[in-house]
């Protein structure tokens, strides 16, 4: 009998596809989702709670009925922008309400919490590639907000005897092999996706922000990891804080970057078609290289990466919006 498990989040981007990995390895997960920027058609393996994780007896009461072996934690609002206007939002949403789903968990004996963090705990880097043990000091009140619970965390573990992985992302991106799922945002403000759409022509041009940069191509350069390759990282660790019961902190990165031309390139080579780009300035806060040193991932988790060539990515998040524009066209 499959174990279950809890996803928050389970309509979003990383969460979808962590629910199709999870059901691939004979695991059953329960999608928790308030649809605010979730889609109901990509929970397609397991079952749906509409709910919010701020609602204590919606969570209580799915805990008493699924018993879960644990939570994975997606349930977040992630664009840093829009936490610097409006930081109210992304400390209610993300640091007061995982408070609230962890009490709930502690309150249900739940000791298992996967967590959803990111490499904007880091803040401007002081060298690169980043290591865990790099300094956190947050820019922005989106990676305040993880941190936070970072901090909170360490706590509840010690206290509550409670076992968890932050892992801490870089750039999410790519779509499902089969195409069944991928990257759709009402607000895209993700490179890859908005490359892709102007070579589809849904945008009429790409804005580079940035060309001045102390890089090879003056642009700035990220860590793109494949969408399937985190959720790997997501059961490996999940697996590994209950067979040790402790808890870690990890990147999950590629240890590659690619600067923004790259990109492009790589997109003009899949799509055939030449991008129309304006080069602007660079925005505040905005370091010239951001890459992990995923190593601790590697070596604790037995973690490899099977999807994350540039290429491959490029590649099925490119080939998820042409199948998802010829949806619309056949409407």
């Amino acid at each position: 009998m499959s174990q279950n498990i809890i996803v928050t989040g389970g309509a979003g981007y990383i969460g979808s596809h962590m629910c199709k990995v999870l059901k691939e390895k004979n695991y059953h997960p329960i999608t928790i989702d308030n649809l605010s920027t979730g889609h109901k058609e990509s929970v397609k393996y397991g079952d749906f709670i509409q709910g919010d994780i701020k609602d204590y007896d919606l969570l209580i009461d799915t805990f008493k009925k699924y018993n879960p072996i644990g939570v994975m934690h997606f349930a977040a609002c992630a664009i840093v922008s829009e936490s610097m206007e409006d930081p109210k939002k992304y400390y209610s949403n993300n640091t007061s309400n995982t408070i609230n789903l962890l009490n709930a968990m502690i309150e249900a004996n739940i000791k298992n919490i996967i967590f959803s963090s990111t490499c904007a705990t880091y803040g401007i880097p002081q060298f690169t590639p980043l290591t865990e043990d790099h300094p956190t000091n947050p820019i922005s009140p989106y990676g305040q907000s993880k941190l936070m619970i970072e901090k909170i965390l360490k706590d509840y573990s010690k206290a509550y005897s409670l076992n968890y992985a932050a892992l801490r992302y870089f750039n999410a991106a790519g779509a499902d092999i089969d195409l069944d799922i991928g990257e759709k945002h009402e607000m895209e403000t993700h490179l890859i996706p908005i490359a892709i759409e102007t070579a589809l022509n849904v945008r009429d041009i790409l804005n580079v922000y940035g060309c001045d940069f102390e890089t090879k191509d003056k642009t700035a350069i990220r860590d793109y990891i494949h969408v399937l390759d985190l959720a790997s990282a997501h059961i490996k660790a999940l697996e590994y804080i209950q067979k040790n019961n402790k808890s870690i902190t990890l990147n999950l990165g590629t240890e590659n970057g690619f600067s923004v031309l790259e990109v492009v390139d790589m997109v003009e080579k899949i799509s055939g078609k030449k991008l129309k780009i304006k080069l602007t300035n660079k925005r505040e806060g905005d370091p010239a290289k951001l890459f992990a040193n995923a190593n601790l991932a590697k070596k604790l988790l037995n973690w490899e990466l099977k999807h994350s060539s540039l290429e491959t990515i490029v590649n099925t998040a490119y080939r998820w919006h042409q199948k998802q524009q010829k949806v619309v066209l056949k409407k």
